[in-house]
């Protein structure tokens, strides 16, 4: 005769509300940290974009010039630009990893704190399902794939 499976307690521990508040601290602190990182990435990705486009412009009056020099130069920038992309992977990765630090800064506050009388439940995101959006383990040319 079969008997009918009660299910299983969820395992639980039992946290004081300041660890679990200096926790949720901890990863809003790492949140802005990594918001800063994606703005000092942004405006370097930009400095060197003007930088290049100036070098790129000053080369452009010896362009008269059938020069293997020039040529390598110009084909130099045009890798440098390329290389830019790094900016792209790595804000997607910050922007990534913020959303972790935020879902779970939320989910344990949801999960051990108890609302106050009046407040609405917190709205929960999603956790990212994915691991990581970027997978590239190297700069080289056609190594880097983004989805």
């Amino acid at each position: 005769m079969d008997q009918p499976t009660m299910p299983q307690p969820q395992p639980s521990v039992s946290l004081p509300v300041s660890l679990v508040a200096d926790v949720q601290d901890a990863l809003l602190m790492a949140m802005t940290d990594l918001q800063r990182l994606e703005g000092l990435l942004d405006h370097a990705t930009g400095n060197l974009l003007e930088r290049f486009g100036s070098a790129n412009h000053a080369l452009a009056h010896l362009a008269r010039h059938d020069d293997e020099d020039l040529s390598r130069i110009r084909h130099s920038l045009h890798q440098a630009v390329t290389e830019l992309q790094f900016h792209d992977m790595a804000t997607q990765l910050l922007v990534h990893t913020g959303k972790i630090l935020q879902g779970c800064a939320w989910k344990l506050a949801d999960e051990t704190m108890e609302p106050e009388e009046g407040e609405l439940p917190i709205c929960l995101d999603p956790v990212p399902e994915r691991p990581s959006p970027v997978t590239q383990s190297e700069m080289d040319a056609g190594s880097i794939e983004l989805f």
